[in-house]
């Protein structure tokens, strides 16, 4: 059976993983130059508790197990989580029947260890909260991940077992005849499909298009974030109490020890799609609000700002499921806020609920795979004797060349073996460039190692998709 998942990011390269373990031809397709650049790139990285979604709704189903998964998740994919729990917090008496509200339905989902805190239990778990709180819902089972680290674990597993991963194609067609689906066109390639599992994010009605599938309309949220480059206010993810349609301004920890505020939301029309600007407005909205729940964050210590987009739809619930026209076809969409939650729990979803169950595919396990993988080590996290040892087997792990977070010519050398071409895919994978400087010092030195290591021209070198060139030309001075 030759399955064809379109998407690369955090769902589809999950989904991919788990077909990985069966007898099936998968190919996984991504219209960028590496996995996790989509909706996965730009979000907060937090995995949710499971509170927060009405208990009859597709997320809510699927949030609370997707939390669960992710402790043994991290271990096979080699992908960093802490589970720093979250605080919803109350500043009046109207927001805390919310939280009494909010916590019933945690209940109801399943959630673990929902508990409703006084104004001082809050005050001694997050000091430089706004002392005006009067109580919180605490949830200790969220956490905080980096969400492209689990999409490259995910599809390096993938690959592993022998998963065909394509980069850097977009799929322009796909041809469905006789009630089902037969091939997937791509601007350079044609492949052969019996299953066709659409998981292209913002970008999924327009795939179901193609297809002649049921389509479910998704426009672009924007959300707009400021990264600060200290830790100290908050141990655990902040949130206010929410209001319809979203669950507000956050203040969360990173675990590159950063401080994350946001995000706003701002519905776009939906041929607004690949707009990630940042605004100045939008901007000071999130820094008022944020400063509603600690009120001494300053801007004076502030790494970047970027934006990010969700999609969104009119149901408001994830878009799960296979095409009653097109036989073959599966639905894999809207999948909003917490959809990275609910990632591992939603390929189960696709392959043991749809493709097995409501398709009736028997799925026969490989007798031999794998369901784990170890990314690249972090000279940072290594004790000087371990560093020195790796140094006599490979000096390249003595150079330094991203000061700021300490990551060595040999672990972007690394990088670049297991297929990074471009300056995004050495940083996702190595940290590099995403310290102090964000790459002031050190991103001409990576393009040198990667033009090194390929061949390729540096001033063909690019920084994350097509036209990003690093630089434009050669200066004699």
């Amino acid at each position: 059976m030759k399955v064809v998942i379109i998407g690369g990011g955090v769902i589809g390269t999950l989904i991919a993983r788990l077909l990985s373990f069966y007898e099936a031809d998968v190919t996984l397709i991504e219209k960028e130059n590496d996995v996790g650049w989509g909706v996965t790139k730009a979000n907060s990285g937090i995995v949710h508790a499971g509170y927060d979604d009405e208990p009859e709704t597709l997320r809510a189903k699927l949030v609370v197990p997707g939390n669960e998964m992710y402790s043994q998740l991290s271990k096979d994919l080699d992908f960093p989580m802490q589970r720093v729990g979250s605080h919803v917090l109350a500043f009046s008496d109207e927001e805390v029947k919310i939280l009494e509200e909010l916590y019933k339905r945690g209940e109801r989902n399943g959630v673990k260890g929902l508990k409703i805190l006084s104004r001082e239990e809050v005050l001694s778990m997050v000091p430089k909260v706004n002392p005006d709180v009067k109580a919180s819902l605490y949830a200790p089972t969220a956490g905080i991940v980096v969400p492209w680290r689990v999409a490259i674990g995910a599809s390096d597993n993938f690959v592993k077992n022998g998963g065909k991963l394509v980069l850097g194609e977009r799929v322009v067609d796909i041809i469905a005849s006789g009630g089902r689906v037969r091939k997937v066109v791509t601007d350079k390639n044609e492949y052969k499909a019996d299953l066709v599992i659409n998981a292209a994010g913002l970008f999924a009605d327009e795939i179901a298009e193609m297809a002649g599938a049921e389509v479910m309309p998704i426009h672009p949220r924007k959300g707009e974030y400021i990264l600060l480059d200290t830790q100290e206010y908050t141990p655990s993810v902040l949130f206010p109490t929410p209001s319809r349609g979203t669950k507000g301004t956050l203040v969360l920890p990173t675990l590159s020890e950063n401080t994350l505020i946001g995000p706003n939301a701002v519905d776009l029309s939906p041929d607004e799609k690949n707009d990630v600007s940042t605004t100045s407005e939008g901007l000071k909205e999130i820094y008022e609000s944020a400063k509603r729940l600690v009120p001494s964050i300053k801007l004076d210590e502030v790494l970047r700002t970027f934006a990010g987009l969700r999609p969104e739809s009119p149901q408001r619930d994830f878009f799960i499921r296979e095409s009653e026209g097109v036989w073959g076809f599966i639905n894999v969409a809207a999948i909003r806020s917490p959809g990275l939650t609910a990632a591992p729990a939603i390929a189960e979803y696709v392959v043991e609920d749809i493709i097995q169950q409501r398709l009736k595919i028997h799925l026969e396990k490989k007798k031999s795979y794998v369901k784990s993988v170890k990314q690249i080590k972090k000279v940072s996290n290594m004790s000087l004797d371990e560093w020195a040892e790796l140094v006599k087997k490979d000096e390249k792990f003595g150079n330094v060349v991203c000061m700021c977070w300490r990551i060595t010519e040999g672990e972007i050398v690394e990088a670049i073996r297991r297929g990074a071409r471009t300056l995004d895919s050495v940083k996702f994978r190595t940290g590099a460039m995403c310290g102090a400087c964000q790459g002031g010092r050190c991103a001409i030195k990576i393009a040198k190692i990667i033009s090194r290591e390929t061949g390729i021209p540096l001033e063909e070198i690019l920084t994350n998709s097509d036209g990003s060139n690093f630089v434009v030309g050669k200066v004699r001075i």
